[in-house]
């Protein structure tokens, strides 16, 4: 893992891949020509009633909408929102008495989440700009988080289960998909900028992803699904960020890649804020 020192020059990494991720409304995990990581993840009634922007600008490794158990009234918050694919289904499953409200730090896809919430008329979602290490929301306020694929991308990871637990209600609730780690990534990939903007190289061993949420005080702390990659996927995944991640360097160890993707998983996690 990068060393705290560098935590400026990942962040300066993620924004700018994920703001020219937005501009182009490409999806980073397509595994197959045409065929979209999406329908791996999502329901077909979920993928119906989103716009294509939406999806094509989508970056997820799970769902978490499906474990979050929403409720008619809750208010929910994602966390790294994206241009909006689960806060908009978030906010179908709270209704207009509820509200989902995302969160991120990228001016792009903040923009495009704006944009499309109005374009399918919604008055129950809110987007802001911020970090999710440093939330822009009060205290005690939100029924259930969600996040995407996002919380491997930040460094302090700690400090993002601080402030989620801070957020929450009493007895509210973690719902979360991420990757993980189940064996060591390769030494060359762990500090390769491209892997960290794709999900991968900041990534952390399962038992240390928990051992942060507990830390922070949360309970009931469960694993409820774990995917893992095939070798196909991998070298689908390396093929598609190849040909970009060559314009910036000389060389590209593809089978260095291809192992860093093995080396995850992408797990669907929950866990709760006490009652008192």
């Amino acid at each position: 893992m990068l060393e705290k020192k560098d935590d400026k020059e990942v962040k300066a990494a993620v924004t700018k891949h994920y703001s020219k991720m937005a501009r182009k409304s490409e999806s980073c995990c397509e595994s197959e020509p045409r065929v979209s990581e999406l329908v791996k993840i999502y329901t077909l009634e979920e993928l119906a009633v989103l716009p294509k922007e939406a999806k094509n600008s989508n970056y997820a490794c799970g769902n978490p909408v499906a474990i979050a158990e929403l409720k008619p009234g809750q208010v929910v918050l994602d966390l790294g929102s994206g241009a909006g694919v689960d806060v908009f289904l978030a906010a179908r499953n709270v209704g207009p008495k509820g509200k989902a409200i995302g969160v991120d730090m990228t001016d792009a896809m903040l923009e495009k989440a704006n944009k499309l919430a109005k374009r399918m008329g919604f008055e129950n979602v809110e987007f802001r700009k911020g970090e999710i290490e440093n939330l822009p929301v009060d205290a005690n306020s939100v029924d259930v988080i969600i996040s995407n694929c996002v919380i491997n991308l930040i460094p302090d990871k700690d400090n993002v289960f601080r402030e989620a637990y801070r957020v929450l209600k009493p007895r509210g609730k973690l719902a979360i998909s991420d990757r993980v780690l189940i064996k060591d990534l390769p030494d060359e990939a762990r500090e390769d900028l491209d892997l960290w903007s794709v999900c991968v190289s900041g990534a952390i061993m399962e038992d240390e992803y928990l051992s942060k949420i507990k830390k922070a005080g949360f309970v009931k702390v469960k694993v409820t699904d774990r995917r893992t990659y095939s070798k196909k996927e991998a070298r689908s995944f390396v093929k598609v960020g190849a040909e970009e991640w060559k314009k910036k360097r000389k060389t590209l160890d593809e089978e260095m890649a291809v192992q860093a993707f093995l080396a995850v998983a992408n797990d669907r996690i929950v866990a709760f804020k006490p009652a008192k």
